[in-house]
């Protein structure tokens, strides 16, 4: 068996957001249909993936380094 390439967590977002556009405006009753709810979870579980990856980058720079990016170096006279 061949393994399958794994995407990006960005490339699937937006794979998913557009089936679930495409989705929506076909269907006129969206919440009483399981293959939609199944593909609008698959999306928020993705998100959720990214966010989490986000707040994990975050705390591993460091308290330190954190307050370095978000102050600008003051100008020496």
């Amino acid at each position: 068996m061949a393994k399958k390439k794994k995407t990006s967590l960005t490339d699937e977002e937006t794979r998913l957001k557009t089936k679930v556009a495409e989705k929506r405006v076909k269907l006129e009753n969206s919440e009483g249909d399981a293959p939609f709810r199944k593909l609008h979870k698959r999306l928020k579980r993705v998100q959720r993936q990214r966010r989490r990856l986000a707040i994990r980058k975050q705390h591993a720079m460091g308290k330190k380094k954190a307050d370095a990016a978000a102050k600008p170096a003051a100008p020496a006279a």
